[in-house]
């Protein structure tokens, strides 16, 4: 197996940078992230940092381990090792006669592009953030109306999770949240409702981790997450092909008083080198965000401190 580290670097407006292969490499002509070979004694961090100084001229300052995926290419099997990267010296050219571009991952207009990278796009397309719903709290009205401020700020993904309602009461509450989202461009989950997740024509269902074991299929939605809270469970998100977990918690929670949480080094430990994005839950709030990141997070997902 190839060892390589590519990043993904981010610019202030989300776009993302991609190089064209050159002539005399494998694939000359397909799109990629930037980076390489990891060289003996080297770790992934130590390659990617080499690799851009030697293809783009660039020096990461501000960057952060995300997924690794393994893909079996005709003349080698690869495992790619992805960080993201925020902050860095240095202006990108193509100081291998590389052409660059940076790129909506929404949007990708360059082709074509290396095979492996197709799932990546799709993972970036995930926001940071995961807002779970709490109208049990809040109330049903105060919990729309938190909402749609939300999505008027940014919010971009959703999870419907009100074990409380009744059946028509959750539907109605749904429907709203859904019409409310799709103002804004905004995904939408429903938690573990399957059925009505396909009545309210949401952008994906969330399963339990229960159900997540009992389960032999990825259910047919454009988006499917999972809970989990160990490596066994997330092995299982996996294996169906669903797009993203959810691992936790981190802290002691309102909804767990007096029960610690898993914690960050334990955290990194289960969701490093997951080939899918995994969120952070539990006790979570804006300020989290930047750790979370730092431990291999894609985000956090969270459902007090969203609507605060």
């Amino acid at each position: 197996m190839v060892e390589v580290a590519a990043g993904i670097i981010v610019s202030p407006d989300g776009t993302i940078l991609l190089g064209k292969r050159p002539e005399g490499k494998p694939y000359p002509g397909y799109w990629e992230f930037p980076g390489g070979k990891i060289e003996a004694g080297e770790s992934a961090l130590e390659a990617l940092k080499r690799e851009l100084k030697e293809e783009i001229g660039i020096a990461p300052h501000h960057l952060h381990p995300w997924i690794s995926r393994v893909f079996h290419y005709s003349h080698a099997t690869v495992k790619l090792n992805f960080f993201k990267i925020l902050g860095w010296d240095g202006e990108p050219e193509g100081l291998e006669n590389q052409e660059l571009s940076w790129q909506d991952p929404h949007a990708v207009n360059v082709f074509p592009l290396l095979p492996a990278n197709a799932p990546i796009l799709r993972s970036l397309r995930l926001p940071p953030v995961y807002a779970i719903t709490n109208a049990d709290a809040l109330g049903i009205e105060v919990q729309l109306a938190k909402l749609e401020s939300a999505l008027k700020t940014g919010l971009k993904f959703v999870q419907v999770r009100e074990n409380a309602m009744d059946r028509e009461t959750l539907k109605h509450f749904a429907l709203k949240v859904m019409s409310l989202a799709n103002e804004s461009g905004a995904k939408v989950m429903v938690n573990s409702e399957v059925e009505l997740a396909h009545e309210i024509r949401a952008h994906g269902v969330h399963l339990t981790s229960k159900q997540l074991m009992h389960v032999s299929v990825k259910p047919d939605f454009d988006w499917c997450g999972a809970s989990v809270h160990s490596r066994k469970e997330l092995d299982k998100a996996v294996s169906l092909g669903l797009d993203f977990a959810v691992l936790g918690h981190i802290k002691e929670t309102l909804s767990h008083p007096g029960i610690d949480g898993m914690g960050w080094e334990k955290f990194s430990e289960i969701a490093g080198g997951c080939p899918i994005p995994v969120y952070a839950l539990g006790g979570l709030a804006a300020a989290d965000l930047l750790h979370a990141q730092q431990c291999g997070a894609h985000g956090i997902a969270t459902m007090r401190s969203a609507w605060d």
